[in-house]
């Protein structure tokens, strides 16, 4: 092996006679190169700038500190799972949606939930108007739940669901919907999102305090761990960081902050971290800089190993084990020329899987436009399928690891997000910093600097500040009804009519005494819910109980 002094002396020797030669006849391209963070990239990287520590920093996969992924095989075990995020209108759309996506080789299910279910009201409730199945389906009971997932095998299939705040609640329907197919909670196979910490950073849909927010999180981690054993309890997210503005080192850094946010809750109230931390799951953001990308999950795994295994004292190998599912920019899709988009989310996947993703959705191209059509959808997730079964990134399980580029990339990455994260750790940690407004000034800082770069044509965006074209106006866009919230109304009007009504007063009492008590709340809202209680309804006992968050505004 090359000594330290005879690459250095080899290098210089190269640049200044080869590259120097070139560059006097062909000056090299006038744009600057630069990480989204702003550091000038270099022209080559050798092995002095990867400091590859074989034993500490990479060992091998599915092994401590999980550098080249958190299984022994990756994908040439099996292929991450294809989880396309869908949902809209009414329940029974979206679940021709789902089978139409399970036919095509989807290979689990993601359901996005539309505002007023995101936010805990009923399709009925004043709030609700106009927004009733926009951005996703709506759900206002254990009846919409039922026809969700009818004629969907719930031990069969694995299922995420992006829901926060009531995130108990719709586990609670899902549980449900489970025992009335006959399928026990021990057999379901899935994920809620459930980060309640980052809605109050960079997404918005929160509703109760920061405090009994998080004691509904360690409520689920308790539940989950002795009743539904093999439930990802929660989906701590880098994705809407990013899409608010962050750069991937602040992706990094302040999701890897709120997951010690949330290990801390639990440990705070009497939990065993190895009972609870094997089932935490993350979810990350993949943009168009594919080898930063790539570095940044390989960072994010090493850091959240080293946290688990010596900061918490996790013994339990599952424990430092950072998986997680990554989603394609939202943020990067462009209305102008939207078929580029499709190129754009070939290079996030392949971020994405050359990074060790777990599980994936791809972007369809008509988004930055409307609800994706179903041939956008199909695309979408052809885009996986031909990069797992032909490109060929996938027969190897580490195919990059060794580059001196990813290596210094990684190390850089993990240098300056454990940095951001010791900055939190002295604001006295993820809520607190929260609280004081630092992680938000930081995301609305470099998103600043994002779009200035944009509009001074310092960063090219394709189509819309560089080789841009004249457009007509796109034609057969996704377009939700809008009789969708009269038709959600009828229903909740027929379900009270039926129901015992007598038997989910007497739910929502019970569920009431519990939240003013050191009771774990997801049993009396799984009964609530198997009652027929609407989510408005449970949510409306919780914020009478808990109060809601006031977003502190920052001058």
């Amino acid at each position: 092996m090359m000594e330290k002094k005879t690459i250095d002396q080899s290098f210089k020797k190269w640049e200044e006679g080869n590259v120097g030669k070139v560059l006097a006849k062909f000056p090299e391209r006038k744009e600057e190169f630069k990480f989204d963070t702003g550091e000038e990239v270099k022209r080559l990287y050798t092995p002095l700038d990867a400091e590859i520590d074989y034993e500490n920093d990479l060992g091998y996969p599915g092994q401590f500190p999980y550098t080249r992924g958190v299984q022994p095989t990756m994908y040439r075990g099996k292929l991450w799972t294809m989880r396309m995020y869908a949902g809209f209108a009414t329940a029974e759309e979206s679940n021709q949606r789902y089978k139409f996506l399970i036919d095509q080789g989807s290979m689990g299910l993601s359901v996005a939930f539309d505002l007023p279910t995101q936010m805990g009201y009923d399709s009925n409730d004043s709030i609700a108007e106009g927004e009733v199945g926009k951005v996703g389906v709506a759900i206002d009971s254990l009846a919409d739940m039922e026809i969700l997932f009818d004629g969907i095998p719930l031990d069969k299939v694995s299922t995420s669901m992006t829901i926060n705040a009531p995130a108990s609640v719709l586990l609670a329907m899902y549980i449900a919907v489970a025992k009335k197919q006959g399928v026990t909670p021990d057999k379901l196979r899935g994920t809620i999102q459930n980060d309640i910490l980052k809605e109050y950073v960079a997404r918005g849909t929160y509703i109760f305090p920061v405090g009994p927010s998080m004691r509904l999180i360690t409520d689920i981690f308790d539940y989950c761990s002795k009743n539904v054993p093999k439930w990802n309890t929660i989906s701590i997210s880098g994705y809407h960081i990013r899409e608010a503005g962050a750069n991937a080192i602040e992706e990094v850094a302040f999701t890897l902050a709120d997951g010690i946010a949330y290990v801390n809750a639990a440990l705070e109230a009497g939990l065993h971290v190895d009972d609870f931390a094997p089932r935490l799951s993350f979810f990350f953001n993949a943009h168009n800089n594919l080898l930063e990308e790539v570095a940044k999950f390989r960072a994010a795994r090493r850091i959240w190993a080293n946290t688990m295994k010596n900061r918490f004292k996790a013994e339990n190998p599952k424990s430092w084990a950072l998986k997680f599912h990554t989603q394609t920019a939202g943020c990067t899709l462009t209305a102008q020329q939207p078929e580029n988009n499709i190129v754009r989310v070939a290079i996030q996947t392949l971020a994405a899987v050359l990074g060790g993703t777990q599980s994936l959705h791809t972007n369809s191209k008509d988004e930055a436009l409307a609800l994706p059509t179903e041939d956008s959808v199909r695309v979408a997730l052809r885009t996986q399928q031909i990069v797992g079964y032909e490109s060929g990134v996938a027969d190897s399980i580490d195919p990059l690891a060794g580059s001196y580029y990813i290596e210094s990339l990684t190390n850089k990455i993990e240098k300056e997000a454990l940095d951001l994260i010791s900055k939190i750790d002295e604001l006295g940690g993820a809520p607190q910093a929260i609280e004081k407004g630092y992680i938000q000034q930081e995301i609305m800082d470099s998103a600043y600097k994002y779009q200035k770069e944009i509009e001074n044509n310092e960063r090219v965006i394709v189509g819309v500040n560089k080789f841009k074209i004249e457009e007509e106006a796109p034609k057969g866009l996704l377009r939700v009804d809008p009789s969708v919230g009269e038709r959600q109304k009828e229903k909740i009007e027929s379900l009270k009519a039926k129901r015992d009504n007598e038997k989910v007063k007497i739910a929502l009492e019970k569920l009431r005494n519990a939240c003013n008590s050191d009771k774990n709340v997801m049993p009396y809202i799984l009964e609530a819910v198997e009652n027929y209680a609407t989510l408005g309804e449970v949510c409306g006992v919780m914020r009478a109980e808990f109060g809601e968050y006031k977003q502190t505004v920052m001058i």
